[in-house]
C-alpha cells in the first residue's frame, strides 16, 4: 500500500487547517507509523480498532499488515476524507468517547491502535484499559506526561491514581518516544507509544470499590492515607484498619498495587 502524502499537502487539499480543538498532531517522521503498527503485532485479518486515524497514516500502516482496521474519527471532514481515500476501511464518523462498543467493535481478541487525541486520551485508556475481554493489545500514543503516569511505580512523584487503575488491569510499558518535530503541525510537548496487554481484574473485590478507595487515597497527596481516606471513609475505621493493613504513616504514592487491593479489601 502506498505511503501517506505529507500531512500539510492533504490539510490543503482538504482546505481546512488541523483542528486543535480535537488535539489533532499528524505524524510525519518516516517509519513511525510502521513502528507502532508493528508493536501491535497485527497481522493478515487481525480485527483492530483505530480512534482518531486522521489523515490515514496508521491506518495505512495497519492495513499494510492485513489487518481488518476499523476506525472511529469524531472529525466528520476527515471522516468523508478517510472513507473516499480507503474505501475498504470499516468508519463510524462518531465521539470515540460516547461510542458502543459492543456495536463498533464486538467480541474478543481485538487490538487497539491510536495516536489518541490528548485531550480525551486518559477518559479513553481508562476504559478500553479495564475491558480485557474484548482487547488484548492497545498501542497508544499519548503526552509524555500522561504515558509517565500510567507507568509510574510505587514510590516515584508521577504515581497517581491512573498508574494505579491501568497497572491493575493490564501490563504496561512505554515503548516508544517521539518529539513535537516528529508531528505537524508539531505539539508544544513530547509523546510517548504506550503498549499495554490487559488482563482480567479479579482480586476478590470489586473494581469499582478498589477505585473508590485508590481516589479518595490520592485526593490529598500531601496527607498521609489515614488522612486523606478519612475524608471518605469513617475516620475511626480508617484509622484502625489502615496501620495494619500497609502500615502507618504512608502516603498514597507508596503504595504497590497488592496494598491498594488489600487495603480496599479491609476497608
Amino acid at each position: 500500500m502506498a505511503s501517506s502524502p505529507h500531512p500539510s499537502v492533504l490539510l490543503r487539499r482538504l482546505e481546512q487547517r488541523a483542528r486543535r480543538r480535537f488535539g489533532q498532531n499528524f505524524l510525519v517522521q518516516a517509519g513511525v507509523q510502521e513502528r507502532i503498527a508493528a508493536l501491535t503485532g497485527a497481522g493478515v485479518d487481525d480485527r483492530v480498532l483505530e480512534i482518531g486515524p486522521g489523515l490515514g497514516g496508521l491506518t495505512r500502516a495497519l492495513m499494510a499488515r492485513g489487518a481488518l482496521v476499523t476506525a472511529v474519527e469524531v472529525d466528520r471532514d476527515l471522516a468523508a476524507f478517510l472513507a473516499e481515500e480507503l474505501p475498504s476501511l470499516t468508519l463510524h464518523q462518531a465521539d470515540a468517547t460516547k461510542i458502543d462498543l459492543d456495536t463498533v467493535c464486538p467480541g474478543s481478541g481485538w487490538l487497539a491502535c491510536a495516536n489518541l487525541p490528548y485531550n480525551v486520551a486518559t477518559t479513553l485508556v481508562t476504559s478500553l484499559v479495564a475491558d480485557a475481554q474484548r482487547f488484548r493489545r492497545l498501542v497508544l500514543m499519548f503526552q509524555k506526561e500522561v504515558a509517565e503516569r500510567i507507568v509510574a511505580e510505587p514510590g516515584t512523584r508521577k504515581r497517581g491514581s491512573l498508574s494505579v487503575w491501568c497497572q491493575l488491569h493490564a501490563t504496561a510499558r512505554i515503548a516508544m518516544r517521539l518529539p513535537p518535530g516528529a508531528f505537524h503541525p508539531p505539539p508544544k510537548v513530547d509523546s510517548a507509544v504506550v503498549l499495554l496487554e490487559p488482563r482480567p481484574f479479579a482480586p476478590g473485590v470489586p473494581v469499582e470499590h478498589v477505585s473508590e478507595v485508590v481516589r479518595a487515597g490520592f485526593s490529598q497527596r500531601r496527607k498521609t492515607l489515614e488522612n486523606a481516606l478519612s475524608s471518605r471513609f469513617d475516620k475511626s475505621r480508617v484509622r484502625s484498619i489502615v496501620p495494619g493493613v500497609v502500615g502507618a504513616g504512608r502516603r498514597a504514592e507508596t503504595l504497590d498495587n497488592d496494598e491498594w487491593v488489600a487495603l480496599a479489601q479491609a476497608l
